[in-house]
């Protein structure tokens, strides 16, 4: 069984998942393609080394043009911009599974049923392909079980589409329910609710570093510059060691 366990030691974000998969060895054609297929226009992916305190890392950048930009997106929408894409089939039934608990999270905070959802920043075309790229990478690098870190969330406001709202976010609390969350003394936004979707989505479960044979890592760089400590993602992929993992044995990504 392959594993991939997400290192959130700065939080998470749906850019950060992505770059974090290509430093480990993803090939960016395979992002490459998912943009292709999910046939938005205007969009293109660009990955680029940089370092994160002093860390060497990867910083993945969606470029969305004005053919692209979209107010809004209803559920039903995406999920056909999903279906027709033609990629493998774990990697669209994951991306349904992110996007129906995204608007399960957006639902519950406005009291409004799912499909009524408007995802405004969630559903732009840069969260699209942050999270069906975030499917496709792992398919592609054959991972089977998904492991991850407690989060830590940041602190502070964050400015949306409707003013100030507290740190996390509360789409984000939404989706970490019933996830251990990690303290951390980096003010701000450390997980937005692209990275707490695919995550806790995908995730098996919780807790330090599976017992794997060890095969790669990457660091999936943020954008910002913190003091305190390096904002990366990390990830690490290996063979689970014999004997397999204690706990919660579903596979996750096929």
């Amino acid at each position: 069984m392959r594993l991939a366990y997400f290192d959130c030691f700065c939080g998470t974000a749906g850019d950060m998942i992505l770059a974090a998969l290509l430093h480990a060895g993803l090939e960016l054609d395979v992002l490459h393609d998912v943009v292709r297929r999910l046939g938005l226009p205007d969009v293109a992916l660009v990955a680029s080394p940089v370092r994160r305190g002093g860390l060497a890392a990867m910083h993945v950048r969606v470029e969305v043009g004005a053919a692209a930009r979209q107010a809004h997106r209803h559920l039903p929408q995406i999920l056909e911009i999903i279906e027709r894409a033609g990629l493998a089939g774990p990697v669209t039934a994951n991306a349904r599974r992110i996007f129906e608990r995204l608007a399960k999270a957006e639902a519950a905070i406005h009291g409004i049923p799912p499909e009524k959802v408007h995802f405004h920043e969630v559903g732009a075309a840069d969260a699209i392909v942050d999270i069906v790229g975030a499917c496709a990478g792992l398919h592609a690098l054959r991972i089977d079980r998904v492991v991850c870190s407690p989060i830590p969330t940041g602190s502070g406001t964050v400015t949306c589409e409707h003013g100030a709202l507290p740190v996390p976010a509360p789409a984000t609390v939404e989706l970490l329910r019933g996830v251990p969350i990690a303290a951390c003394e980096v003010e701000g936004e450390l997980t937005t609710p692209t990275g707490a979707a695919v995550l806790t989505t995908l995730a098996a479960g919780y807790g330090p570093p599976p017992a794997m044979r060890l095969e790669a890592a990457g660091y999936g760089a943020g954008t910002r510059e913190f003091r305190a400590r390096a904002n990366v993602l990390r990830v690490m992929v290996g063979t689970a060691s014999e004997g397999g993992e204690p706990g919660d044995e579903r596979v996750i990504i096929l």
